[in-house]
């Protein structure tokens, strides 16, 4: 028994001590609070610092509708331009390209955002997910899309919208309207002879990329001769004449045509009959009519398929929005972003 007593009085020592440390070591603050301070403090930080994050990519949602399911669908900004680089344009595109694509969709978004013009959309939205604005996919349809090339795509198109955080397209210190198309015809097109609207860096520039870079730049569809006079209003004379071309644009699409006394635009021309471009010939075959079209799209502004040829020879995404968008600077979105969350 006696052999027992120093254990236990050792024993209860050592517990002693494990107990007090801790509290010794705490006692010196508890006085002073500094522990709730600086619990205080590094919440603080904590905050401040994800909030920095969070402006970094964009605190302001964009509110897309989605005319399949038609409802409307809230994503962060750079979540946003992710669904419409990746919608918009393939990801096997050089990066450069999708850097400029990036850059042309945020200029797109913000100026939306600053804009009062909600034509066409439901209360609360800021855009369609349509070609009426920005073509847009959420995650779970890239998943669908992509399959099991998903991680590869997402992590090219996502590294695009990174090197551009922030950026867009400015003229004379004003946000543009960025518009771009799939394909020209080597040439784009001066914005006021497709939408009467003349913007000065929406001019006509030569494109010579496209031709050997889309599959899009040939295309031929046949229409029955009651359907075209049915859908152009026109009546066709006897033989093989259709109509005569008696002005083309800048971008050397047609401009104005006349067919038995009426005159139509190209664009006119384009939409009725649903063809890819206002560039076109066409050739009458007995009951029939064939249509060759050269490039895909309204032709304003960047062609996709000219960005990534630019991107091939080595061009950097700034190079390739200035060139196809004349006089513009590429500037930070911080004001506009900071008052559109001023606003929120």
């Amino acid at each position: 028994m006696k052999a027992i007593k120093p254990m236990i009085i050792l024993f209860i020592a050592v517990a002693f001590v494990i107990i007090m440390i801790p509290a010794v070591l705490v006692l010196p603050f508890s006085n002073e609070k500094t522990s709730g301070e600086l619990a205080e403090k590094l919440v603080k930080e904590k905050k401040e610092n994800s909030e920095v994050s969070a402006n970094e990519v964009g605190t302001v949602e964009v509110a897309v509708y989605r005319t399949t399911a038609k409802k409307i669908e809230k994503v962060a900004m750079e979540s946003y331009l992710t669904g419409v680089v990746a919608a918009e344009m393939p990801a096997d595109f050089e990066e450069e390209a999708l850097k400029a694509q990036a850059l042309t969709a945020r200029t797109y978004i913000v100026n939306q955002l600053i804009s009062k013009s909600k034509l066409g959309l439901p209360d609360g939205a800021d855009v369609s997910d349509t070609i009426m604005h920005q073509v847009y996919l959420n995650n779970d349809e890239l998943k669908k899309q992509w399959g099991s090339d998903y991680k590869s795509k997402m992590k090219k198109i996502n590294k695009a919208i990174k090197e551009t955080e922030g950026q867009i397209l400015t003229y004379e210190g004003k946000p543009i309207t960025a518009t771009f198309f799939s394909t020209s015809n080597g040439y784009t097109e001066n914005s006021e002879d497709y939408w009467q609207a003349d913007f000065p860096y929406l001019r006509s520039v030569s494109s010579p990329w496209d031709k050997e870079e889309s599959p899009k730049f040939y295309n031929k569809v046949v229409v029955n001769t009651a359907d075209f006079e049915q859908k152009l209003g026109v009546s066709l004379s006897s033989g093989t004449t259709i109509g005569t071309v008696v002005e083309r644009t800048s971008g050397n699409r047609v401009g104005i045509v006349d067919i038995g006394g009426k005159k139509l635009t190209g664009k006119q021309i384009r939409e009725k009959l649903g063809l890819t471009s206002s560039d076109f010939n066409w050739e009458r075959q007995g009951q029939r009519i064939v249509i060759t079209t050269k490039g895909s799209g309204h032709g304003v502004g960047m062609s996709q398929y000219g960005a990534n040829g630019m991107a091939r020879e080595g061009k950097s995404y700034e190079d390739i929005v200035k060139y196809y968008y004349k006089g513009v600077e590429v500037q930070s979105s911080n004001k506009w972003m900071n008052t559109m969350t001023a606003k929120k």
